[in-house]
């Protein structure tokens, strides 16, 4: 059951990367329009979270810890998440992001809470690291390279924050609790930030119904698919459940290109088949 949440949430997150590209397209990609995203997202996660949890609010501090950081990570990733869009494709994109949300957890998993290295999963990661080699072309890796460096390490310390609040022996809320603190805290910050500064009038366009729309149904998907994995956290290694997220949002992402303007190329395509490659190595290799 655990396994069929991870591949739910891995659809939901391929759609969100798609959806994030659309609202770029729409909006731009400023700090103030990443604000706005987030904003507009984060509400719409709540309000769904909050339905999902009986509308049932719960509280400890280190819940609150965790979801403040969260919440901050999620900020800074949106907006490199943006930057990052404006210079390569949504295939390009997801590897350097879904790599960072593999590799971090996974060292975290090995190191600190003694899960088991295996040939299976050093296997799986060898794979689809090579998968993000494949994609880089020469011109590709010094422009924007802060973005790439921001999306890689804030969507890693996604994870890692993920696996602290399932592990921790701290008093602390259900993982419906969790997410629905997170997102709480990202719409008080997101709001906040805007109101102190960006009160000017003409910093940016005006939010029309379909950005909204697009920006609410961003939020949706990515809250829930959130929650589904720290729920499937407690269950699956981080060692193992993230490099399955990884292979399989790589894969539902250049899917998605087919249907777009930016195509994937022969290596991105061959990245692809790399990753499934990968993720097949922790089911078929019993060691």
């Amino acid at each position: 059951m655990y396994y069929g949440l991870i591949i739910l949430s891995v659809i939901m997150f391929g759609g969100c990367f798609a959806l994030n590209d659309l609202y770029r397209k729409m909006r731009g990609s400023s700090l103030k329009i990443s604000l706005q995203f987030s904003c507009v997202s984060s509400l719409a996660g709540l309000a769904v979270l909050l339905a999902i949890n009986n509308f049932k609010f719960e509280f400890t501090v280190f819940t609150l810890i965790i979801a403040l950081l969260s919440a901050l990570v999620g900020l800074g990733f949106t907006f490199c998440a943006f930057k990052a869009l404006g210079i390569i494709n949504l295939s390009l994109y997801s590897l350097f992001s879904m790599l960072g949300g593999m590799v971090l957890p996974f060292v975290q998993g090995i190191v600190f809470y003694s899960e088991k290295m295996t040939v299976a999963k050093i296997v799986c990661l060898v794979f689809i690291s090579v998968a993000l080699l494949l994609t880089v072309e020469k011109s590709e890796k010094t422009k924007g390279t802060i973005y790439y460096i921001g999306i890689f390490v804030l969507n890693g310390m996604s994870g890692v924050l993920s696996k602290i609040f399932t592990s921790s022996d701290c008093e602390k809320t259900s993982a419906a609790g969790y997410s629905i603190l997170t997102a709480l805290c990202s719409v008080a910050l997101s709001g906040a930030i805007l109101l102190l500064f960006f009160m000017k009038k003409g910093n940016a366009p005006k939010m029309k119904l379909s950005d909204t729309g697009v920006g609410a149904l961003n939020g949706i998907t990515n809250r829930v698919a959130n929650f589904l994995l720290v729920i499937a956290l407690a269950h699956v290694d981080a060692s193992v459940q993230y490099p399955m997220v990884t292979g399989g949002v790589m894969i539902v992402s250049t899917l998605i290109c087919f249907f777009g303007k930016n195509k994937p190329s022969k290596k991105e395509i061959l990245s692809v088949i790399l990753a499934f490659v990968g993720m097949l190595a922790l089911f078929v290799i019993p060691l």
